[in-house]
Parts: structure tokens; C-alpha cells; sequence
């Protein structure tokens, strides 16, 4: 009696020890079906995406008024364009959604509101982008969260009409914000582009230039890069502040950071690394000069080398000034930095690939608008920056910061 105790308590142990062991592998298996189905979602998991949604207006336009607008506080329009994934095409019929907090700091939810939705508050609103990508939107600036260390930002999401699923994008935060520290601006993801609002002022309202990038930066999207060499950040990325030594120019002698003191305008950043050809440099300098000669009120021109195999400071601050002399340069600043994957200068944090002839970052209040990567100092290529500089030129251009 004892053995076949024995025998049939081993076959229960057994069927037991099976049966958990198949379902811990069913459970695995779903597991990973479930999370490859996440892994495939354009932008990845969006909690509460589909609040989105929720009271959407049956008619949506460029143009909406948040709410908010009617509180007391600083009054906010946000402005700029939807562009496609090359930066530059614009992008129509995307749906913008958005909400913040009130001036307090606080998702305050109200009784005319979608109850769906009641934890994003009573702040948000929809918009459209039109045939030319545009899209306003009028608020008030936000209150940052009582007690807490994040910067006040207003949350975006985006619908774009070939695609199933709403994707989020970077929140857009202020400048300004003493909250918003180097070490978070560095840690921004740049979901569509960064997501740093640099305001101007026309009278009592603040405004804030912003375009949108669809897909950059973003998981799973459905489009390929066809940049055949990679250097510099995206199209829609800020520049990031740097220190180069300027060996010619406004700031000779100095270690100026070019988006620090003259980001607010127009400017060109003009790249060579390793493999310099300086007849070819020589060319693009003299254009560059007369350049910002023509649009002086607002372009600032900057030459950056960083030839890490050959540096030698004071030959280079020779060599530099040299060509910025025999040039007759005044707008176009000469200066360099030890190689572009310098931690001292920052340097590195702009991705520019050293081994290829040259990169040319165009921004446009410390964001980039355009960049090309190998180009020839040819007459067509210097009408692609004129064209990238005109297309971007408004009647917000000269219009004070909030600081001035």
C-alpha cells in the first residue's frame, strides 16, 4: 500500500510539476505576443491616448482658444507649422491636441467638460493643420506643478490621418523657466522636434514660434531616413550651446558661445572637420560674409573646425585670422574647437561627424530649420540657404524677447 502511495503521489508531483510548466510557458508566450504588439505601435504605448478623443469637436480648424484663454495670466499664442518628416514639406490635416494645467498649477477639471477626460482638466482644445501646415493656438501660460521640481509644460499629441494610432510628442516648456535645468534640457527626448518654447512679446501677449516635425524621434514610425550620411542634429532639434575659440571676428579672442549670445535671430553654423579644403572654404566664406552683409539686422554666420588629427591652437588661431583678414570678413566669425567630439567645449552634444567635407546647420531661434551635409560652394547650393533662410523670415522676426 505504501509503494503505490508512493507511485501514485510521484505521478501527481509529476502532472502537477507539467501542468504548471506549460502554463507558465502559455503565459510567456502571451507575454511576448503582447509586448510585440506594443513594440510595433508608432510612438509605443500612450497611456490614456484615446482621452485624445473625448469631446473632440466635430469641426476642427488651425485655430483654437483654449479655455484657459479667459483665465486670469499671461496670455500664450503658439504658432508655427506641422511639417512632414523632412522638415520641411507641410504636413495638412494633422490633428494637434492639447491640455495644461491652470496658472495654479493644477488639472482643474470644469462641469461643461467631457467627464472622460475630466484628469486632464478643463484646459485643452484641438486643432488642425491647413493646407500649408499652420496651426494657433491662443492660451495661457501654465502654472508648474505646486511642490514639485518638473517646469510647467502644456501636453501634445498628435493624429496624423494615414495613421491608426495617436502618437504623443516632447511637452512644450518654457525658456525662461528656472526649473527647466541644462541636465532636463539635455535628457529631452525631442519627440517631433524640441519641445522648448522661446517666447517674444507683442504687447501684453507672449508668442511662441514652434514647428512641428512628424514621426522624428518617434518609435516605429513609418518612414525611412534617406540622409545618406549622417552628421549634425535633426531638422526641428535646438543647437546646443557651445564654447569654440574665435580666432576671427566679433568676438576675437574669446570663448562665445554663438547660440548663447546671438541664437534669438537667424544664424549658420559652418562645419569642417578632418579633411579640409580651404579653396572651397574660402568660397563659402566669402558668400557667407556677404550673406549676412545683406540681412545684417538678423543673421549671424559662424566658421567651426575641428580637425581632432591636427591640432595645434595657436597655429590655427594663426592660420584663421589669416584667411578672415585676406577675406576682409566683418559679419563671419572664424573659430574652432579641439575636435567635435570635445567634452570641454560641448561641442559634442551637436553629433557632427568629423570625417565628412562639411555641415551647415541653419537655425532659427536656437532651433534648427535646415541642414546639409557635403555641399559645394555652387550657385544652387548657395540659393538652398538663401531659400531655407527666406522661407523662414516673418513678421515675428524682429520682435523683442520677453527679456529685452
Amino acid at each position: 500500500m505504501r509503494t503505490n502511495f508512493l507511485y501514485l503521489f510521484t505521478i501527481f508531483l509529476c502532472f502537477q510539476f507539467h501542468s504548471c510548466h506549460s502554463q507558465t510557458s502559455s503565459e510567456k508566450n502571451k507575454e511576448k505576443d503582447l509586448s510585440e504588439v506594443k513594440n510595433n505601435i508608432v510612438g509605443g504605448p500612450f497611456e490614456n491616448g484615446e482621452f485624445m478623443y473625448h469631446g473632440i469637436p466635430e469641426t476642427l480648424k488651425a485655430v483654437d482658444t483654449s479655455p484657459g484663454w479667459k483665465q486670469e495670466g499671461q496670455k500664450l499664442l503658439i504658432t508655427g507649422k506641422i511639417l512632414k518628416s523632412d522638415g520641411k514639406t507641410p504636413a495638412a490635416n494633422v490633428i494637434l491636441y492639447y491640455y495644461h494645467t491652470n496658472t495654479e498649477g493644477y488639472y482643474a477639471p470644469n462641469d461643461a467638460m467631457d467627464k472622460r477626460a475630466s484628469r486632464h482638466g478643463y484646459i485643452r482644445g484641438w486643432v488642425q493643420s491647413d493646407s500649408l501646415g499652420n496651426y494657433s493656438i491662443y492660451t495661457v501660460r501654465p502654472g508648474a506643478y505646486p511642490n514639485r521640481n518638473d517646469p510647467a509644460h502644456i501636453h501634445p499629441s498628435i493624429k496624423e490621418p494615414t495613421l491608426d494610432k495617436e502618437y504623443y510628442i516632447d511637452a512644450f516648456v518654457f525658456d525662461d523657466d528656472p526649473l527647466l535645468t541644462s541636465k532636463k534640457r539635455l535628457e529631452m527626448e525631442n519627440r517631433g522636434g524640441s519641445g522648448i518654447l522661446r517666447l517674444l512679446k507683442k504687447g501684453d501677449l507672449h508668442i511662441a514660434e514652434h514647428n512641428i516635425i512628424l514621426g522624428l524621434n518617434i518609435p516605429n514610425y513609418p518612414s525611412k531616413n534617406n540622409e545618406k550620411v549622417s552628421s549634425g542634429s535633426a531638422i526641428g532639434e535646438d543647437v546646443i550651446s557651445f564654447t569654440p575659440f574665435h580666432a576671427w571676428g566679433p568676438d576675437k579672442g574669446s570663448k562665445t558661445c554663438p547660440v548663447c549670445k546671438y541664437g534669438r535671430y537667424h544664424g549658420i553654423l559652418y562645419f569642417v572637420g578632418n579633411d579640409p579644403n580651404w579653396d572651397e572654404i574660402k568660397q563659402w566664406l566669402s558668400y557667407l560674409e556677404n550673406e549676412s552683409a545683406e540681412r545684417s539686422s538678423y543673421l549671424k554666420t559662424y566658421f567651426v573646425y575641428g580637425n581632432e588629427g591636427n591640432y595645434d591652437k595657436d597655429k590655427i588661431t594663426k592660420q584663421l585670422a589669416e584667411i578672415g583678414k585676406s577675406l576682409q570678413l566683418e559679419h563671419t566669425a572664424l573659430t574652432f574647437v579641439p575636435s567635435f567630439n570635445d567634452t570641454s567645449s560641448a561641442i559634442r552634444h551637436n553629433k557632427i561627424n568629423p570625417n565628412v567635407e562639411n555641415t551647415f546647420l541653419i537655425y532659427k531661434h536656437s532651433t534648427i530649420i535646415d541642414k546639409y551635409v557635403n555641399l559645394k560652394p555652387t550657385t544652387s547650393n548657395y540659393n538652398k540657404i538663401k531659400a531655407s533662410l527666406d522661407r523662414t523670415t516673418n513678421n515675428f522676426q524682429l520682435l523683442p524677447t520677453i527679456h529685452q
